[in-house]
């Protein structure tokens, strides 16, 4: 009998809940993972056809982790309630990364964890954001915060307002990240440009700039890796205490 009242999708939900427990996500379509996702908040309902349907309005499961509760409540199926699994599981994984970048020591030479701490907070931006992550003197993060947000150009993103930061958190070194909406990481002339200030203007005061990376569709842009910090830094110890380069303004 109490099998009768079960709804028609309990078999399936409950098929996935143990596909999960087994294997993970290994085998899984993106619009099982959401699936899945609404069934946590959800005890009576079919959810498969709002999970195809968010899929189909957001296109990849990045995008939509990164929606809005208002723009997930627009899709048929999708209520208030059931909403929570979805924003629950993004919270949850940039929490845990986090953490683990937190734990990361030294941080400096890891790009790739970085990118993965970074990706998902990032890549799905309209706009792009400056984001810095302040060090101590072991390396360690010790606060990370997104300055600016907007098209990035060395008018906009303001060496003195990220050196002041970075003395309000007695922070040694900092590294620089932004995102390019394009999904393209390649730096700009801008980039560089930008780049080349921050690192002058923070010499000038004993902080090292010990990286730039620029976040792209599933790939990243480190200045460290292609030895273009190094470059810029040598440039400094050429003209000590000029705080620019020459040829170059800083706002």
């Amino acid at each position: 009998m109490e099998n009768s009242r079960l709804h028609p999708g309990e078999g399936h939900r409950d098929r996935l809940r143990q596909r999960f427990l087994r294997a993970g996500l290994d085998g899984f379509h993106d619009y099982e993972v959401i699936e899945l996702l609404l069934t946590l908040a959800t005890p009576r309902k079919d959810c498969k056809v709002a999970a195809k349907a968010v899929m189909e309005k957001f296109q990849t499961l990045p995008a939509a982790l990164e929606a809005s509760s208002e723009a997930l409540m627009a899709v048929e199926g999708i209520g208030a309630r059931n909403v929570l699994g979805i924003k629950l599981i993004k919270a949850v994984a940039d929490r845990y990364l986090e953490h683990r970048l937190l734990g990361l020591n030294p941080i400096v030479g890891n790009s790739r964890q970085l990118f993965d701490y970074l990706y998902l907070r990032l890549r799905d931006r309209k706009r792009e954001c400056f984001k810095v992550l302040f060090l101590n003197a072991k390396n360690q993060v010790i606060a990370a915060k997104v300055l600016f947000e907007g098209t990035l150009t060395a008018s906009c993103v303001y060496p003195r307002e990220v050196v002041q930061t970075a003395l309000d958190h007695h922070a040694a070194a900092l590294i620089c990240v932004h995102n390019h909406p394009s999904g393209d990481p390649a730096p700009s002339s801008e980039d560089i440009a930008v780049t080349r200030q921050l690192i002058f203007a923070c010499r000038v005061m004993d902080i090292v700039v010990h990286e730039h990376i620029i976040i792209g569709n599933n790939r990243y842009f480190s200045f460290a890796d292609q030895g273009m910090i190094r470059k810029i830094h040598l440039e400094y110890e050429q003209h000590p205490g000029s705080g620019q380069a020459p040829g170059e303004k800083i706002p």
